[in-house]
């Protein structure tokens, strides 16, 4: 594995002093001992090291790094390896430094099930992996619904925002049909009832026995059909709680699928109501919800297997003797897709920036934090989780049965994607406004001489899409700092190059170390300013706190208990 480049050259010893200089400003001695502590540590944070881990975790030795393979568990034993070099504690299993979550890999029989779509009697000509993905059960290995469809809009009913698509549809023992986005609330909130999980869960409150999920352009925006066929290749996971019971399962929508656009625009003929019309009604985030004049049956047969896949969780102890026993947690996911569909003749899903660059930055962190004399107040718990690829399995795992006391659990600060595409000029926090953690981010980037952005996309919905979600669930604030897509000119550049990722890179083969033009210093910056957030964290007394009638504080603070 290439080294960890920290000779004692006297480049590299100037390095240090002029990021020290950077950070800690022309006047170091009116910060108090323990800011002159973590300055210096933050100063030792280098680009250098940055690469050399995301080179070793995206070489195509490890195979993409894909939950539950060989390759995760290369890259967790090199994880887990670093962090006890740096000397923190293992915090995992049994004294060790690894977390076993039990998950489920599932796979739809293409050949033995089916999906059919009649109308007056006769069935849409439908295809499956074109027109159609059909959902595997995590439970019932053959399971069949025949019954109407109902399209139910947003499939939300949300009391607190006095909305209720199901105020006057009669959905019991039915399928219903579900756009995947949410009416008009606040951004955050908007984002949870996006969630397919959370329109099953309220299908099922009113009834329902299946449900379709249609596609939309918004969401061929976010991930378009063609990548979720793509990604077939590899098996649907669920993980598994202390009783075997995968998780957001139930049992009562028997069977979900799928539909394309083209499926999609099918679906709504003859019903009085066009596609086009009900794509409208989704951008606008206004929509009527309606019977169809169609009935659906699906027939689902599922391949599974129960299976294992490591977080690794390591501990670095406070220095204060009451603050010590509470815990700041800093996650990056370690997964990525694995081996998958070639693309331009590379079937290696390496990873680089997604998740690469965040597993490189919690290395770095911790290395500075074990560095720091003295030690920050409050414990950290440094979190490399599997399977957020396949649904957030590690965290969500994680947050459910933590290794430490979920009481003593203070914050979670998460670590996804850094695009070190251009240099860093602005912090975008994903969460951070329902909680008191939006104060830590605008005194770090205060700081390091950097603009808090506000969500540029609310319609990827990314405040659920990563780690940090999974923490929010059990009532525990937390936060996902990103870097921006400022331009220091103020032009569109670096918002163009993001942008151009996505579309040629994002889980694709070629999100690997051979891409051109790598920042590794906005890296280097992006993890001092993340290393800043979480020593703010540990050092007051107060513990982060959710803000008064917050929406997710309501819901879920006291599962933090």
């Amino acid at each position: 594995m290439p080294p960890s480049l920290r000779s004692g050259s006297l480049a590299q010893v100037l390095a240090v002093v002029t990021a020290a200089l950077l950070i800690v400003g022309p006047n170091p001695t009116s910060a108090s001992p323990d800011d002159r502590a973590a300055d210096e540590a933050m100063s030792t944070i280098t680009a250098d090291a940055i690469r050399a881990d995301m080179r070793f975790l995206a070489d195509d030795a490890l195979e993409g790094r894909g939950t539950a393979t060989r390759g995760h568990e290369l890259a967790a034993k090199y994880m887990a390896t670093r962090l006890e070099g740096m000397g923190l504690l293992p915090a995992g299993d049994n004294n060790t430094y690894f977390q076993s979550v039990p998950v489920r890999s599932l796979r739809t029989d293409v050949n033995k099930s089916s999906f059919t779509i009649t109308r007056n009697g006769t069935p849409l000509a439908l295809t499956a992996h074109v027109d159609f993905i059909i959902e595997p059960d995590p439970v019932a290995p053959d399971v069949s619904v025949d019954a109407p469809v109902v399209f139910a809009a947003f499939g939300v009913t949300a009391p607190e925002q006095h909305y209720d698509d199901y105020k006057s549809l009669d959905v019991k023992g039915k399928i219903v049909a579900v756009v995947l986005s949410a009416p008009n609330f606040p951004s955050s909130i908007k984002a949870h009832y996006s969630a397919l999980e959370v329109k099953a869960k309220i299908a099922v409150e009113h009834g329902a026995v299946g449900i379709i999920a249609i596609d939309d352009p918004i969401s061929e925006g976010i991930y378009p059909f063609a990548k979720f066929v793509r990604d077939l290749v590899n098996p649907e996971f669920r993980w598994l709680d202390k009783e075997g019971h995968p998780n957001d399962y139930f049992p009562q929508i028997k069977a979900g699928v799928y539909l394309s656009l083209d499926a999609t625009r099918q679906l709504f003929e003859g019903s009085g109501h066009s596609a086009d019309e009900i794509f409208k009604g989704a951008k606008d985030g206004k929509l009527a919800a309606f019977p169809l004049p169609v009935t659906a049956k699906i027939h689902v047969v599922t391949e599974s297997k129960d299976l294992h896949s490591p977080n690794v969780v390591a501990k670095l102890e406070g220095s204060d003797p009451v603050l010590k026993n509470e815990y700041l947690v800093y996650t990056a996911h370690l997964d990525h897709l694995g081996i998958g569909a070639p693309i331009k003749g590379d079937a290696i899903y390496n990873g680089a920036l997604d998740n690469a660059s965040g597993s490189a930055t919690i290395l770095e962190m911790a290395q500075a934090f074990a560095r720091m004399n003295p030690r920050p107040r409050r414990s950290i718990l440094f979190v490399s989780v599997t399977g957020e690829e396949a649904g957030e399995l590690g965290s969500e795992y994680f947050a459910h049965y933590p290794t430490v006391p979920k009481h003593s659990i203070v914050a979670n600060i998460n670590i996804d994607q850094v695009f070190l595409l251009y240099p860093l000029e602005d912090i975008i926090a994903f969460g951070a406004e329902h909680t008191s953690l939006e104060s830590v981010i605008q005194r770090a980037a205060k700081k390091m001489g950097l603009v808090e952005s506000p969500d540029p996309m609310p319609e990827q919905v990314v405040f659920i899409r990563s780690d940090q979600y999974s923490f929010v669930k059990q009532g525990i604030p937390a936060v996902m700092p990103s870097p921006g897509f400022k331009s220091p000119d103020g032009s569109k550049k670096a918002w163009d190059i993001a942008m151009k990722w996505m579309d040629d890179s994002y889980h694709s083969p070629q999100d690997d170390m051979n891409q051109p033009n790598l920042d590794f210093e906005a890296a280097a910056k992006f993890a001092r300013f993340t290393f800043l957030c979480g020593y703010y964290v540990t050092q007051v007394p107060q513990r982060p706190t959710w803000n008064k009638n917050d929406f997710f504080g309501d819901q879920y603070a006291h599962l933090a208990q």
